[in-house]
């Protein structure tokens, strides 16, 4: 009797003990299951999945609008995973998941903020006009009011009733989907600012500039006469030499810029006589602004013109241009490569083949 006893006491402990370890067996398989789902492959097909994260959005928004496009299934068991990771945190833009991610891989791209990003290129010697319509066309960047036209972009970047022409600054730009076209213009804007300001620091000594926007409208100049990097600080040289001497700089670049729509692609004799503000045939010193986009190397030969006594250059048709010191020199020049001119005649260097192909 006392052994039966004793053998109904244990009993209770073995039930203890047996659903202890159901309740470890359903926690471990309930974790499996968790962790499975958390690793298995999402919906995103063989070329992956672009999405959009808006402004202001939340991850438990992103991860509902996943789970409705079929992409993801279990939105609150990844939403539990990143606060227990800590990684609640998301940014806007436009993602790309590869083929075979995963709900661990897309709380860690939306907590880094690693967006898709795209690259833009504005170009050395173009006008402010041309860089808007560039950046207007760019992939995904947000086409705002304010930047509809020149005008009231130059509004918008803080230039009331001055032009904006050469205040851009080209390279190329590295930027999220839904950049506006002005944030990005202000981007180069504020880095024109910077890097002019760096080499004006650094200018040579006696220089017949007011100021470092007078540097920035030589710049321009330079800019359009010449594509070969060798000749930007001769010509910056002529052209200092000139301002010095009291000669009026004679640039075709600014006559054509001072016409507008006007020109066709024919500079005339009647061009070269008619009065534009521009027209550095007829005014004396500097155009009024710059003319371009210029980059800093045309921006440093400005600041830091090559010593001679060169005062005129002409194109030699290879994109290439003959110096001379005086005008009977010039005119020689002018009859061998300009009166004569040769059927491949071009006034920019030649592309370099590539050789990596």
């Amino acid at each position: 009797m006392k052994k039966k006893q004793a053998i109904a006491k244990k009993r209770p402990w073995r039930y203890l003990l047996g659903a202890s370890a159901l309740l470890l067996l359903v926690a471990a398989a309930s974790l499996w299951a968790m962790q499975a789902a958390l690793v298995r492959p999402l919906a995103v097909g063989n070329d992956g999945l672009r999405f959009e994260v808006n402004s202001g959005g939340s991850l438990s928004r992103a991860l509902r609008d996943l789970e409705q496009r079929g992409v993801l299934r279990w939105p609150r068991l990844v939403l539990a995973y990143a606060y227990w990771k800590g990684k609640t945190g998301i940014h806007a833009g436009e993602y790309l998941l590869p083929a075979g991610s995963n709900a661990k891989d897309l709380v860690e791209r939306l907590n880094r903020g690693d967006v898709t990003r795209y690259r833009l290129t504005l170009v050395e010697g173009w006008t402010f006009r041309q860089a808007l319509e560039q950046v207007r066309a760019g992939r995904n960047i947000v086409k705002s009011e304010e930047g509809g036209d020149a005008a009231s972009a130059a509004r918008a970047l803080g230039f009331d009733g001055e032009s904006p022409e050469g205040w851009i600054f080209p390279d190329t730009y590295i930027y999220r989907s839904g950049t506006t076209d002005i944030e990005l213009l202000r981007q180069a804007y504020r880095r024109m600012r910077r890097i002019l300001e760096e080499e004006w620091q650094v200018r040579d000594d006696n220089l017949p500039y007011s100021s470092s926007y007078e540097a920035l409208i030589m710049a321009s100049l330079i800019e359009k006469e010449t594509g070969q990097p060798s000749e930007r600080s001769e010509i910056a040289g002529v052209f200092i030499r000139r301002l010095t001497k009291g000669m009026r700089l004679q640039t075709d670049p600014a006559v054509i810029y001072g016409l507008g729509e006007e020109f066709d692609g024919n500079l005339t004799r009647a061009h070269l006589r008619e009065s534009t503000p521009y027209n550095t045939y007829v005014i004396d010193g500097l155009p009024p602004t710059p003319i371009a986009l210029p980059g800093r190397e045309a921006i440093r030969a400005a600041l830091n013109p090559k010593a001679g006594d060169s005062l005129y250059f002409v194109g030699k048709g290879d994109g290439s241009h003959h110096f001379s010191a005086t005008l009977a020199e010039h005119n020689r020049a002018v009859r061998e490569y300009q009166l004569k001119r040769h059927a491949n005649y071009r006034s920019s260097p030649a592309l370099k083949e590539n050789k990596e192909n």
